[in-house]
C-alpha cells in the first residue's frame, strides 16, 4: 500500500509541474517583433506632425491650418524643451486630440517618463485615459512601428488580470493596466520601458505626491502635465472656484516634478465667460509662461453684410418650413464671390458637405447660436458685455421642451428638489428633476393656490390666500398655505420617486418668522432659505468663516438651538447665472436645463427672461449681476427655478468631480452659536 501511495503522489507532482509549465508559457509572450517600417518609425519618431499623420490619418484626414502647424511646433517644444504650452482652438479643431496623442508620442519616443493628464475632474482625465489605452490595444500601424512598447499590451488581450504574471525572457514586465493609471512594460532597449501615464481631476486629491518606483528602484515624478478643459461651467461662472483651480494649477499641478526640477506642460482648454480660468491662462500679460495661443474660426468677417443678411433670412424661413438649407445654399453659390470677401477663416478645409466653404460653415454657425459662436468657435465669448444684456431669450427658450409629461420623472434622475417664493397672496413653487451631472428637467410648477387663467400676472391673481382662508390674519394665511403645499410637494405626486428637499423663501420680513416655524413643524426635509444679493464690491460667500456646511456659492449655518430649524443662504448672482448657463446649453448635452410637454410655458419664460444680466468689475472682482427689468416684471418662477438648483448642490447634485460637503466646525469654548450673514 505505502507503494501504491508514493507512485500516486508522484503522478499528482508531475500532472503540478506540468501544469505550472503550461501555465508560465501561457505568461511568457516570446520574442519582441522588429519595427515593422524603420522609414516610417524614424519619421514619426523624429516629427511631432509626421506622427500625427502616419498613424492617425483617419482623425486628422483634412489638410492642416496655420494654427494647426503653430500648434504642433509648440507641442514639440513643450515635449522636447520642457515649456509651458496653453492653446485655445474653435470646437472640432482636434486640440484634444493632439494633447492626447502628444501624451503617447512623449512617451513612445523615450522624451519624457511620466506623464500626468489632468482634467476638470477625475472622471474625465479617466476617460482620456481610456482612449489613449484603446489606441495601445487597437492602432496596429502603431504596434508594429513601437512592438517593444505595445506588443506586450496587445498579448493582454484585454484580459487584465494577465498583467500581473506577464513576463518576456522569464522576467516581469510590470505592466500596469488600471483606470487611473497604465505603466508601460519593463522591457530591455525600449525608450518607453517603464514609463508612466496617470489620469486625475483638477481638484481631486490625487494630484499632490504623483510618484512611481521603477524596477531599478528609482522613483520617477511626472515630467509632462497634459491639462485637457480643466474648468467646467459651473466653475467658469464661480469667481471663488476660478481663483481655485487658478491656484492649483501653478501650485500642485506645475510642483508635481517635484523641488528643483522643471515641468513640461500642455493645456487644451476653451473661453466659457470672459475672466474664467482659461481667459486668464490665455492672457499672456497675466500669465506669459504658459504662452497662450487663442485661435479663431474665423480671423476677418464678410464685408458685404447685406447679401449675409437676405442669406440669413433665406435660411431661417426654410429651416422653418422644414427645409434643409439647400435654398439658401443655392443663394451662396450664385453670390459666393461677392459673400467671400473680406472673410478670411483659419481653417479653409473645414465645412460641411453640404457648405461650399470654410466661410459659409462659419456663418452658419454664428447665425445658429451668437454667443455660442463667440465662445465655442472665436474663444471670445459676449455673454457679458458691461451693459445689461439678455442672457435669456424667449425665441431661445420656446423650444427646450424634453418630450416628458408634466410631473413625469426622467429615468436618470437622482434628486428631486423643490423651491417655494412666498408673495402676501401666494405661494409659486416649482420641481425640478436632477441627474447626476447637473442635466436638469422642470417636471411641475405653479401657485397656491391654483388659479384658473391660463396666463395670469402677481397683480391680477383671482384666487388669494385671504380667499382661500377667509378670517385668518396674513402670518396663518401663509402658515396654512406653506402646510397644504408641503402637503403636496413631498406626496405621491411623483409616483416612484419621494422629493429629496425643498427650501422656502424666507426673505420678505413679513413672513421670516411664519417661513422659519412652518419648516420647524413640518415632517419633512424642509429649510428656510435667503438669496443674498452678492455684487461685485461685496466678500464672496466662500470667504465667510464660522461653523457651517459649505458649498459653491451657498452655506448652512448651525441653528442657534437644537430645537430651532436649519436655514440657507446662497449666492444670488453666482446662482442665476449658473442656472441661466444650464438653459443656454443644448438639449442633449450634459448639464441641460430643459421642461416638460403639454404647456406653452409662455408664463414660466416670461419669469425666466425678466431680468437682464451685467458684468461688472470693481477691486479687482468681475461678477455677474442680475437685475429685474425696468417694467418691474414678475420674476418668481426663475427665483423658484435657481433655488431648486440650489437645493440639487446641497444634495450632493454637481458638475465637479468630489464628495458631498462636509459640515465644518471649528472647536470652541461655551456653547455654540450660529453664524448669521
Amino acid at each position: 500500500m505505502p507503494a501504491v501511495m508514493d507512485k500516486y503522489e508522484e503522478q499528482r507532482a508531475r500532472a503540478r509541474a506540468r501544469n505550472r509549465k503550461l501555465a508560465e508559457a501561457g505568461k511568457e509572450i516570446g520574442a519582441i517583433p522588429p519595427i515593422a517600417n524603420a522609414k516610417r518609425f524614424r519619421e514619426g519618431f523624429q516629427s511631432f506632425r509626421r506622427f500625427c499623420e502616419i498613424y492617425f490619418p483617419e482623425t486628422f484626414y483634412l489638410e492642416w491650418s496655420k494654427d494647426h502647424l503653430k500648434a504642433i511646433r509648440k507641442i514639440e517644444r513643450a515635449v522636447t524643451v520642457g515649456a509651458l504650452f496653453a492653446l485655445a482652438m474653435p470646437r472640432g479643431s482636434g486640440k484634444s486630440a493632439m494633447v492626447r496623442i502628444a501624451a503617447l508620442w512623449a512617451v513612445l519616443t523615450g522624451r519624457r517618463r511620466y506623464v500626468a493628464i489632468i482634467g476638470a475632474t477625475s472622471a474625465k482625465a479617466q476617460d482620456e485615459l481610456a482612449t489613449i489605452k484603446t489606441i495601445c490595444e487597437s492602432n496596429q500601424a502603431l504596434a508594429d512601428d513601437y512592438p517593444a512598447a505595445l506588443h506586450p499590451i496587445q498579448k493582454l488581450e484585454r484580459i487584465t488580470q494577465r498583467q500581473k504574471g506577464q513576463t518576456h525572457n522569464g522576467q516581469h514586465t510590470r505592466i500596469q493596466w488600471l483606470s487611473d493609471k497604465l505603466v508601460f512594460p519593463t522591457i530591455a532597449g525600449s525608450k518607453a520601458s517603464g514609463a508612466v501615464i496617470t489620469a486625475a481631476g483638477l481638484q481631486s486629491e490625487d494630484i499632490r505626491g504623483q510618484n512611481h518606483q521603477t524596477v531599478d528602484g528609482a522613483n520617477i515624478r511626472p515630467d509632462l502635465v497634459l491639462i485637457d478643459d480643466p474648468q467646467t461651467t459651473e466653475s467658469a461662472w464661480s469667481q471663488a472656484q476660478t481663483v481655485r483651480r487658478v491656484s492649483l494649477l501653478s501650485g500642485d499641478v506645475l510642483g508635481l516634478a517635484g523641488p528643483g526640477r522643471k515641468i513640461a506642460g500642455l493645456m487644451a482648454c476653451t473661453v466659457i465667460r470672459p475672466g474664467d480660468m482659461a481667459d486668464q491662462i490665455l492672457d499672456r500679460k497675466k500669465y506669459p509662461v504658459w504662452q497662450g495661443e487663442r485661435t479663431k474660426l474665423l480671423y476677418a468677417f464678410p464685408s458685404d453684410t447685406k447679401r449675409w443678411e437676405e442669406y440669413a433670412t433665406i435660411l431661417s424661413d426654410e429651416l422653418q418650413a422644414d427645409g434643409d438649407g439647400s435654398i439658401a445654399t443655392e443663394f451662396y453659390r450664385q453670390n459666393q464671390k461677392a459673400m467671400d470677401k473680406g472673410a478670411r477663416p483659419a481653417w479653409s478645409e473645414r465645412f460641411n458637405p453640404d457648405e461650399l466653404s470654410a466661410t459659409q460653415h462659419a456663418m452658419n454657425l454664428k447665425f445658429r447660436d451668437e454667443d455660442a459662436f463667440q465662445a465655442e468657435y472665436q474663444n471670445d465669448p459676449q455673454i457679458d458685455t458691461g451693459e445689461a444684456a439678455h442672457v435669456l431669450r424667449p425665441d431661445d427658450l420656446a423650444t427646450r421642451n424634453n418630450g416628458y409629461k408634466e410631473t413625469e420623472i426622467p429615468p436618470d434622475t437622482t434628486k428631486l428638489t423643490a423651491f417655494v417664493d412666498v408673495q402676501k397672496h401666494c405661494l409659486y413653487y416649482l420641481v425640478a428633476a436632477w441627474s447626476q451631472n447637473f442635466t436638469g428637467y422642470v417636471v411641475d410648477y405653479g401657485t397656491f393656490p391654483e388659479q384658473t387663467a391660463r396666463y395670469f400676472t402677481y397683480r391680477k391673481i383671482q384666487r388669494t390666500l385671504g380667499r382661500t382662508f377667509p378670517g385668518h390674519g396674513l402670518e396663518a394665511r401663509i402658515f396654512q398655505g406653506l402646510n397644504q403645499l408641503a402637503g403636496f410637494l413631498f406626496g405621491d405626486t411623483w409616483g416612484a420617486y419621494k422629493l429629496d428637499l425643498c427650501l422656502v423663501d424666507a426673505n420678505w420680513g413679513e413672513s421670516r418668522n411664519t417661513v422659519y416655524s412652518a419648516c420647524r413643524q413640518m415632517p419633512y426635509r424642509i429649510f428656510p432659505s435667503h438669496g443674498k444679493w452678492v455684487g461685485a464690491t461685496a466678500r464672496p460667500l466662500d470667504q465667510y468663516t464660522g461653523p457651517a456646511t459649505t458649498g459653491p456659492g451657498w452655506r448652512i449655518p448651525p441653528p442657534p438651538n437644537p430645537r430651532e430649524t436649519r436655514h440657507v443662504v446662497y449666492d444670488v448672482n453666482l446662482w442665476k447665472s449658473f442656472t441661466a448657463q444650464r438653459l443656454l446649453t443644448p438639449i442633449g448635452d450634459p448639464g441641460s436645463l430643459t421642461f416638460h410637454k403639454g404647456r406653452s410655458h409662455k408664463m414660466l419664460i416670461d419669469h425666466l427672461t425678466s431680468e437682464t444680466a451685467t458684468r461688472v468689475e470693481a477691486r479687482g472682482n468681475v461678477v455677474t449681476e442680475w437685475k429685474l427689468r425696468p417694467e418691474k416684471p414678475d420674476n418668481h418662477w426663475f427665483d423658484c427655478l435657481v433655488g431648486s438648483a440650489v437645493a440639487a448642490s446641497i444634495c450632493g447634485i454637481s458638475t465637479e468631480d468630489k464628495k458631498p460637503p462636509k459640515r465644518q466646525v471649528k472647536k470652541r469654548k461655551g456653547p455654540r452659536r450660529a453664524t448669521y450673514l
